[in-house]
């Protein structure tokens, strides 16, 4: 039911945005509905689906009375307006068209398995929009039972191709961060629970490379690359505080501001040859360490055939 009505939401968010400045009467809103979904659209359905828009994504709906029309007064700019909601809108978007266009579209449109938990996504939405605590059965990866918790549900956040949700567990007693893709069972309970004053998942990740929750302050590392690499990297920042520090005929050199922990170390090992950490010494040493094992591994193999 929740799915249906975030489809819902969201095919009215975009019909808006592709209209433009100029808007929609009721009587087109109407027939696009019923073009779509097969179902007539009452006013009343329409405004409390408007109302749903606002709560939910931040997006208003706006009448211009003079005209009877409806319109998104700032669908230029949605997306720097309201990123992450303009984001959260486009990736269901695109889920519903490619889901839509599968048999017409077939052999002509490719995208990656995502293990992201999808199946629990909307709920932990639900769960946040209403201030409900959730129960999940949570199977790591590193031990062989699954464990209970009980989670005041924050924010989600997605990492590397992966969901996960930024809780308070009350086992714990402390704030946790779950992968959606690895919770067993999910139940929203009755009991509800006060967001802290002022949290933003955003700041609360600001020095983070990944999903660890920041446990140190954060520090300026700086790496260089060459100009192919840099171009890439510029396109993609490896962080949100990424800077450009300077560049020469062979070098371009970077900075960051972050708290290191094994997501930035693996990440710096994936570019390989590509990118050389410079400072600080133990960053610069983690991910020469992790380097050496590697090619020791290969190297082991290697000798072991000869």
């Amino acid at each position: 039911m929740v799915t249906e009505l975030l489809k819902k939401y969201i095919w009215l968010a975009q019909t808006f945005i592709r209209a433009g400045e100029r808007g929609l009467s009721l009587e087109e809103i109407s027939t696009k509905w019923e073009s779509r979904f097969d179902t007539p659209y009452s006013r009343r359905t329409f405004n409390n689906h408007r109302n749903a828009l606002e709560e939910v994504f931040g997006i208003r709906i706006d009448c211009d009375r003079s005209t009877n029309r409806y319109f998104i007064g700032y669908t230029d700019d949605v997306t720097d307006e309201n990123a992450e909601n303009a984001w959260l809108i486009n990736t269901f978007t695109v889920n519903n068209m490619l889901s839509l266009g599968r048999e017409r579209l077939s052999g002509r449109v490719s995208v990656e398995d995502i293990p992201s938990g999808h199946r629990y996504l909307t709920d932990i939405m639900e769960a946040m929009t209403e201030g409900y605590e959730i129960i999940i059965r949570y199977q790591k990866y590193t031990t062989a039972d699954a464990e209970t918790f009980t989670l005041k549900p924050y924010a989600v956040k997605e990492f590397a191709k992966r969901w996960y949700i930024v809780a308070y567990c009350m086992e714990r007693n402390a704030l946790r961060v779950y992968g959606l893709d690895r919770i067993l069972s999910l139940e929203i309970t009755g009991n509800t629970f006060r967001m802290p004053e002022g949290f933003d998942v955003d700041e609360l990740f600001v020095t983070s490379f990944g999903i660890y929750v920041p446990d140190g302050p954060g520090q300026t590392i700086l790496f260089r690359t060459g100009h192919t690499e840099a171009r890439y990297i510029r396109d993609l920042p490896l962080h949100r505080s990424q800077t450009e520090v300077n560049s020469t005929s062979k070098y371009v050199t970077f900075s960051i501001f972050a708290c290191p922990d094994r997501n930035m170390i693996m990440e710096f090992c994936r570019h390989a040859g590509r990118l050389e950490v410079l400072s600080p010494e133990e960053v610069r040493n983690a991910v020469a360490e992790e380097l050496a094992k590697g090619a020791a591994q290969y190297t082991s193999k290697i000798n072991d055939k000869s």
